[in-house]
């Protein structure tokens, strides 16, 4: 298809899924466990550094899962269809994003594929793609399902992103290996995470015309930039802390057994590394205004996802110097009711917002999501029609 007949993409459908319900601060521990029975030493500074007042779990308090990350994410889909006016049957492709599926493999796509066929009124043979990264892998499914529908080989996509980061948190991933001391204390950047990210899953709807009822949102660009060949990985599983730069000596090549005992099949975090990524995310946010793909100016709304209210203060106070400032009451956040999501918060901000009344015809509104797994930032520019 020749660039002149490239079709225009229309976000026609929002959905999320929270599972369970809102979890207070204060009993977060309780779902996600003591490691080695004690109360974590960094879970109260960690909450205030996050800002997070409520949050979800797919799972109860004795560690049994009441979801799937495929469900949850179908359900997501599901919810983005039906807000669309569309059915499953109606679905043409289906991308998928997450940090870790329910299997290692194959590709969470193919979970969330099941699930939806697995109920009345289900889908069939249809294209899917998975894509596998930290939180900027939404971006990465919605470019995938924008272009399919902007070049024709699908009417109608779905890009949906799904976390169970819980799971990760309870205290078998932790105790029996060197992330604890002789005395049952777990280290600072394995600790920390745990009281960081939250479960649940979002999507989006894509078509090439807008719904002929309500709001839709025209993609006009996504842009995805990849800074991996400048810095370690940031946040990671898979890996010692020392070793994570080196392939060799990923949890693969060691064993399950021996992966386990080093510590490296728990998620954790280099917060000195943080620090450094967060100014090349800013630096490629400030190429895009040099260049005239962002106009500070012309942005109605900022959808910006960052993982704690330390980090937005951190992100703010840097562009305050800048011509690329976005004033802060443009931007909508909902961190503090529902935390860090992943891959899938984005989409749940994005469905929230969309309810809210807020978005007006002619309006801008662009979508960030930085990714500290290995240095990663995303943008998507929107026009509310």
């Amino acid at each position: 298809m020749s660039p002149s007949a490239l079709r225009d993409v229309y976000i026609t459908g929002t959905g999320a899924f929270l599972p369970g319900g809102p979890v207070g601060a204060e009993a977060m521990e309780d779902f996600i466990g003591r490691i080695a029975g004690r109360s974590s030493a960094v879970g109260r500074r960690a909450l205030r550094w996050n800002g997070v007042e409520t949050r979800h779990y797919a799972l109860t308090p004795e560690g049994v899962p009441l979801h799937s990350n495929a469900s949850m994410t179908a359900a997501a889909a599901r919810a983005a269809l039906e807000d669309a006016g569309l059915s499953p049957g109606d679905l043409g492709f289906l991308s998928t994003a997450t940090t870790q599926g329910d299997y290692i493999v194959p590709g969470h796509a193919s979970a969330v594929h099941a699930e939806l066929g697995a109920h009345p009124g289900g889908i069939g043979a249809i294209e899917i793609a998975s894509y596998q990264s930290v939180c900027a892998s939404a971006l990465m499914a919605a470019k995938g399902a924008w272009l399919q529908v902007r070049a024709g080989e699908a009417n109608v996509a779905a890009a949906a992103a799904g976390e169970f980061s819980s799971r990760w948190f309870r205290p078998e991933f932790y105790e029996g290996t060197s992330l604890v001391d002789a005395k049952g204390r777990a280290r600072v950047e394995a600790d920390f995470l745990r009281f960081t990210l939250s479960d649940g899953a979002g999507a989006v709807v894509m078509e090439p015309k807008p719904r002929p009822d309500g709001l839709s949102l025209k993609v006009e660009w996504i842009d995805l930039t990849s800074l991996a060949g400048r810095f370690d990985p940031c946040m990671w599983a898979g890996s010692t802390f020392a070793d994570r730069a080196d392939m060799k000596s990923a949890w693969s090549h060691a064993g399950p057994v021996a992966a386990h005992a080093s510590g490296s099949v728990a998620l954790v975090q280099d917060f000195e590394l943080l620090k450094i990524v967060i100014r090349a995310w800013i630096g490629v946010w400030l190429e895009k205004v040099d260049q005239g793909r962002i106009v500070p100016d012309q942005v109605d709304h900022l959808l910006c996802h960052y993982s704690a209210r330390s980090l937005r203060e951190e992100i703010v106070s840097i562009l305050k110097s800048t011509a690329a400032m976005i004033p802060e009451e443009k931007w909508f956040s909902n961190l503090p009711t529902v935390g860090n999501i992943g891959a899938a918060s984005i989409w749940v901000m994005l469905d929230e917002f969309m309810r809210s009344g807020r978005a007006k015809r002619g309006e801008k509104v662009l979508l960030i999501v930085p990714e500290s797994g290995r240095a990663m930032v995303g943008f998507m520019m929107c026009e509310v029609v």
